[in-house]
């Protein structure tokens, strides 16, 4: 996925073409720059057409309200819809007569590697070429992607079943293969372009459409749309990582322990030295841990800048969370011990009974079963109220290094946002090695079929039995490029998984055609190339969140692939319409220009801990 310097026929023949565009549309008038939040709460008024910047007279070109805010209904997570400005596609909206009506519910899929974008670096040089067209009206464009979207057709006399924002998935559902017996449709593949709120109306961003067009058409690249959404990039804030021991699937401290175990989310690496001899380290986000209005210059350690596992609202935030799950059960316990007496009365008065027995034992073995969860639950949360509320107890490391945070970087444009720490060896004396918790958000049935659809050839994905995913292998950028799985459809792609502070375990669909985007701040704008991780098509929930910056994205065999850094939605805390992340290949470069010695695998955990009590 490094962008490279193509001398293939097809880039030659866009760098060529290029002038002849950039001159047509270089008269292009800029259109008002203002600011201000969209209207979420009007969908159904009566007003049917929609200005995206002030107010301008209608034209043709405006969307009506009711298909901006619905359009791409699903794309968003919990109903939060990117506000569509403009598309060049041809498929109808159909309006929905209420509210409570069948809407269409639309997904975010990968473009087919095989399309001719992913040929000879041609993507890169057009998604560049369309950057600049963009800043030829002077468009705040924020975000450049290649996708495609998919929903199920509706049929006559038949409602479709998506699935809806709950996560409380009864385990029939998880248990169901993929299977879909309606149609499911694809558009064409589409240069989506995210705009900051409030900032384009329709008729400029049709004009903008015909400056991609005319490229596109000298390239005589046909059945490509082009679509302008509100979107805007943020940084997904984080925490660190915490100190137990895992624990596997099924204990009664899995719901909890997960973000405070060293089964970290995020990278851990050994390194040996001649005067201090091994030393721990943890790669993270640089914007985790240095405030993003302080200054940004090259940090090595002078003074001990120390990180904790939680700050002061999250920590409070967990210990609230522990107390609502043994409330939780304690409600559990009563509907168990009322469902019990109930099958008792039934058996003494030889009421079904063999299948009332059945269930009679049951039930008792899940109110066993949930008492001990809650007895474990009250133990656990006196320890960790009582050992980890002072702050001092909660320091896990400091900053080793950290080089000053970078859009655009060379040689291959990507964001630098990383920062070393130095983790105190003692903390991590539990430490297991590099794993990756899978629990305890998504049964092993729903994630395994989430990570490969098919049957028909087996799964690189196994579900280890303790829940936790040994990460080894680090994917190259030419492994990337070329995926070796296939979807239900045939295309090859690649499915990646993240545990992140936020969202826990998400898996996603990682596209080979890298995103542009673009950063506002009151001092200028940086622009980068990132990785972008489209959310699963099956499932509901968005990839990531605030909260998630830092964690390691891995491959269904445990390698390592990017660190997730940030996303884009309509500027709210909803989740990411599309995540981005730097290849981690890159990231581990510069670690090891700086620490030539470190090492991401323990060979001998026992002995590289000799030296901790």
């Amino acid at each position: 996925m490094f962008p490279s310097n193509p001398t293939s026929r097809s880039t030659s023949r866009l760098q060529s073409s290029i002038a002849s565009a950039s001159k047509k549309h270089a008269s292009a008038s800029p259109y008002p720059d203002e600011s201000g939040d969209s209207d979420e709460d009007g969908s159904w008024s009566s007003d049917d057409s929609v200005s995206s910047a002030t107010t301008v007279e209608s034209t043709p070109y405006e969307v009506p309200k009711i298909e901006a805010n619905l359009y791409y209904a699903g794309v968003g997570p919990k109903g939060r819809v990117p506000k569509l400005i403009y598309r060049t596609s041809d498929d109808e909206f159909e309006e929905p007569s209420g509210p409570e009506a069948y809407k269409r519910l639309m997904r975010v899929v990968a473009v087919p590697d095989s399309h001719e974008f992913g040929q000879n670096g041609m993507w890169d040089a057009v998604r560049d070429q369309v950057v600049a067209l963009l800043n030829q009206r002077n468009i705040k464009v924020s975000s450049v992607d290649f996708v495609r979207f998919t929903w199920l057709n509706k049929k006559a006399d038949q409602e479709i079943e998506e699935e809806d924002d709950d996560d409380d998935d009864d385990d029939a559902k998880e248990e169901e293969d993929p299977v879909e017996d309606v149609e499911r449709h694809y558009t064409n593949p589409t240069i989506w372009i995210g705009v900051l709120p409030e900032t384009l109306t329709g008729a400029v961003a049709h004009e903008s459409s015909k400056d991609i067009r005319a490229l596109l058409d000298s390239l005589q690249v046909q059945n490509v749309d082009i679509a302008y959404r509100e979107s805007v990039y943020k940084t997904l804030h984080g925490h660190g990582p915490a100190l137990f021991r895992p624990v596997e699937d099924g204990d009664p401290l899995k719901d909890v322990i997960d973000n405070v175990s060293v089964s970290l989310s995020l990278p851990i690496a050994g390194r040996k030295t001649t005067m201090q001899g091994t030393l721990l380290y943890a790669i993270t986000v640089r914007h985790n841990v240095f405030l993003l209005n302080g200054d940004n210059e090259l940090y090595r350690i002078c003074t001990k800048k120390e990180v904790l596992v939680m700050g002061a609202p999250a920590f409070t935030n967990y210990l609230v969370s522990i107390q609502a799950l043994i409330g939780t059960h304690i409600d559990s316990v009563e509907y168990l011990e009322n469902k019990i007496n109930t099958l008792k009365t039934r058996v003494q008065d030889g009421i079904n009974v063999e299948e009332s027995q059945i269930k009679l034992d049951e039930n008792e073995a899940e109110l066993s079963k949930t008492r001990t969860k809650i007895d474990n639950l009250k133990t656990f949360f006196v320890d960790i109220k009582k050992r980890w509320s002072k702050r001092k107890d909660r320091v896990i490391g400091f900053v080793r290094w950290a080089p000053p945070i970078g859009a655009g970087v060379a040689p291959h444009r990507y964001t630098r946002d990383l920062c070393v720490i130095e983790l105190y060896k003692d903390k991590f004396k539990h430490m297991i090695g590099n794993v990756l918790s899978l629990g305890p958000g998504l049964s092993p049935s729903k994630l395994k079929a989430l990570m490969y659809e098919r049957i028909d050839v087996p799964s690189e994905f196994k579900y280890p039995e303790d829940g936790l995913l040994t990460l080894g292998g680090m994917l190259t950028a030419d492994q990337v490029n070329n995926p070796n799985t296939l979807n239900l459809q045939g295309d090859r792609i690649r499915r990646v998984l993240k545990r992140g502070f936020t969202t826990n375990t998400t898996v996603g669909t990682l596209t080979r055609f890298m995103s542009f985007v673009r950063k506002y701040f009151p001092t200028g704008n940086v622009e980068s190339l990132e990785v972008p991780i489209l959310s699963h098509e099956h499932d509901s929930g968005t990839f990531s969140k605030g909260g998630d910056s830092g964690s390691l994205i891995v491959s269904a065999l445990g390698e390592f692939v990017a660190l997730l850094t940030g996303g884009t939605n309509k500027g709210t805390d909803a989740g990411s319409d599309i995540t981005f992340a730097t290849l981690f290949e890159w990231v581990w470069h510069l670690v090891k220009e700086e620490f030539p010695d470190a090492n991401l695998y323990f060979d001998n955990l026992e002995e590289f801990f000799a030296d901790v009590a």
